[in-house]
């Protein structure tokens, strides 16, 4: 584990709350030192390289689009991100204090990505349709300063509420409502250091990468509890890596401590995002 490397970032919860509530998503600028994420993409790549090299290490999010899901040990900076006084707070803010880590892992968009399709990352649960409550969140943290060409994440603010009804399989729109996305979409170009929230249900797509570049990204996705997302994710951590995270972390980390980890095989796969936007 590092030193930490968080940066004192304004906290207003009631700015956090109102963000979610409206927009579907927030961030912080400068949450993180520069070192700390070129330490991060370092971790990310070197996850990638051993994923590409077995069977199920990786799922396709689109033509030279992937995404991977990690243990957290994989990354020497988890607990700095984990226990960020920022993310805790709209942890807290959003989803109450008894939030549950239930994934980590990486979107890496390369040269030649295309634009996905306007989608939401799983169904609207019933909580949020019939009561309005948000049940989980995922974080974003480039690895890389984002510029026009790269394939900039693109988001419908307030798309968290639609009920999703006509979605196909709860989660596509239909092509035509992307008038309605498109006028609503805010492109997104976090630097180093940057770090969102959003509620996973609001509408989003990665646009086409022009650039030579790739654009990694890492995850993270808490739950409120009962949430169910924990199903999805194969975390594990190992005895000696679950001794030395702080107690505040541990509290949050209800997966299951073991001798040995076994690399995970990808079972979140997105059919509808195999090939991209039609």
């Amino acid at each position: 584990m590092t030193t930490t490397a968080a940066l004192d970032v304004p906290i207003d919860t009631d700015a956090i709350s109102s963000a979610i509530q409206t927009d579907g998503i927030t961030a912080a600028k400068q949450a993180f030192s520069r070192e700390w994420v070129e330490q991060l993409r370092e971790d990310v790549e070197a996850a990638f390289t051993e994923a590409r090299s077995r069977e199920g290490g990786a799922v396709g999010r689109g033509p030279n689009r992937y995404y991977v899901e990690i243990h957290p040990e994989a990354l020497r900076g988890f607990v700095d991100l984990v226990d960020h006084p920022w993310v805790r707070a709209v942890c807290e803010t959003v989803l109450g204090p008894d939030y549950q880590i239930v994934e980590v892992g990486f979107d890496i968009p390369f040269a030649g990505a295309v634009n996905q399709p306007w989608h939401r990352d799983f169904p609207s649960p019933r909580e949020t349709l019939e009561d309005r409550r948000l049940t989980s969140l995922a974080f974003n943290v480039t690895c890389v300063d984002t510029a026009e060409d790269m394939g900039p994440f693109e988001v419908a603010p307030g798309t968290h509420w639609d009920t999703g009804e006509d979605f196909e399989h709860g989660m596509f729109p239909p092509k035509s409502a992307y008038s309605r996305y498109e006028e609503l979409a805010v492109r997104k170009y976090p630097q180093m250091g940057d770090i969102s929230a959003r509620s996973a249900l609001t509408v989003h797509r990665g646009t086409q990468n022009h650039s030579e570049k790739s654009r990694p990204v890492l995850v993270l996705g808490i739950d409120a509890p009962g949430a169910g997302n924990d199903e999805k994710h194969d975390l594990a951590v190992t005895k000696a890596f679950w001794e030395a995270l702080p107690e505040r972390v541990r509290a949050h980390l209800s997966c299951p401590v073991v001798d040995e980890l076994t690399p995970i095989t990808q079972k979140h796969t997105i059919e509808g995002l195999v090939m991209g936007e039609a």
